[in-house]
Parts: C-alpha cells; sequence; structure tokens
C-alpha cells in the first residue's frame, strides 16, 4: 500500500524552516545546509518518511532513533517516521541543534583508504588498441577511474558491457567522471 505522506512532509518541512539552517536543492530535493555543509534532509518513502542527518554517526542519539540505510552508508542516519503522530518538533530541534554543532565542530568521518578495482578485460583491450584513450583514462583521478571499472565490470552481459565502454568513452576523453554531475 502506497501512503500520501504530504502532510507528513509538511510538518518537517515546517520544523526545519524554524531553524537557522539555509535551504538548497540538491538531488532534485531540498536540503538543509550550515555554512554549506549538508546538515538533514527529508524525503517520503514507501512504508515511512525519513529525516535524515548527512553526518548523523556524530549524533549522541538521545531516543535512540537513527538508523543506518543500509550497509554501505557510513556517516548518513536516518529518523524514519511511520506516521504523523509521531514526528516531534521539540525532540527534531534538538537533534537539528546538535547536528550544527557538530558541523561546527567539523566532525568527519576520515575517508577509508583507497581500493583499487582491477581494469574489466573487455576494456583493458580496448584501452589497449586506443592510446588515446589510454592515455585520457590514466590521467582520470583512482576514484574516477574505480567508478568506470565498476561500472563496466557490474554489467553481467558481454553486449552490455561493450555497450557501456561505449558510451564512457567520450566522458573519458572529456576528463570527466561518470558519476561527476551527480556531484
Amino acid at each position: 500500500m502506497k501512503h500520501d505522506w504530504t502532510e507528513a512532509l509538511d510538518k518537517l518541512q515546517s520544523i526545519l524552516n524554524k531553524t537557522q539552517l539555509n535551504v538548497a536543492k540538491k538531488w532534485g530535493i531540498d536540503v538543509y545546509t550550515h555554512k554549506g555543509k549538508n546538515v538533514v534532509g527529508f524525503l517520503g518513502f514507501k512504508n515511512h518518511v525519513a529525516l535524515w542527518f548527512h553526518n548523523g554517526i556524530f549524533l549522541k542519539d538521545k531516543y535512540k532513533v537513527l538508523v543506518s540505510a543500509d550497509s554501505k552508508t557510513k556517516s548518513l542516519r536516518q529518523w524514519r517516521f511511520t506516521s504523523l503522530d509521531e514526528i516531534n518538533e521539540k525532540k527534531i530541534l534538538e537533534y537539528v541543534k546538535e547536528a550544527i554543532e557538530a558541523e561546527e565542530k567539523g566532525l568527519k568521518l576520515k575517508p577509508e583508504k583507497f581500493k583499487p578495482v582491477a581494469v574489466p578485460e573487455l576494456f583493458a583491450k580496448t584501452l589497449s588498441k586506443n592510446k588515446t584513450l589510454k592515455t585520457a583514462f590514466e590521467k582520470l583521478t583512482p576514484g574516477r577511474q574505480k567508478e568506470y571499472n565498476l561500472y563496466i565490470d557490474e554489467a553481467q552481459q558481454e553486449t552490455t558491457k561493450l555497450a557501456r565502454i561505449e558510451k564512457i568513452k567520450p566522458m573519458i576523453l572529456q576528463g570527466v567522471g561518470l558519476n561527476d554531475k551527480y556531484k
């Protein structure tokens, strides 16, 4: 069953608009920022509305309401609401205040050590046949190289891998990363 979370989303927005945070449009949604840093956002899902704190790992979580969205998420934490009645302005504002303080202190997770990803066999053959492409690929940052390698490698069929290689060639030659437009 799909829920209409309009009222809950309006309530969250009303609460966040009472803070000192600025609203920015990122990823097509409102994200509340402090000095240019992402602090909190919210969105409706199929079974819940989520308020998420970009550096939620540093919050004390006094009311034990924060969850990690998935196993890949490192610092982001969600506060999920399944009904309008669960949205408590006082508690939310406490968490937002603490999140702003964490930003003020500059708390950040240290990046994990970079683990290179092997160049997929089909892509390696393409690079060996096209020196210009190979040179352009080698000039990319290790992170961008990894994005491209994973993008090709996660395809299961050879035809899909080849189609992906063709798609990314112009991007590599331009020196841009696969996901740069989202950053």
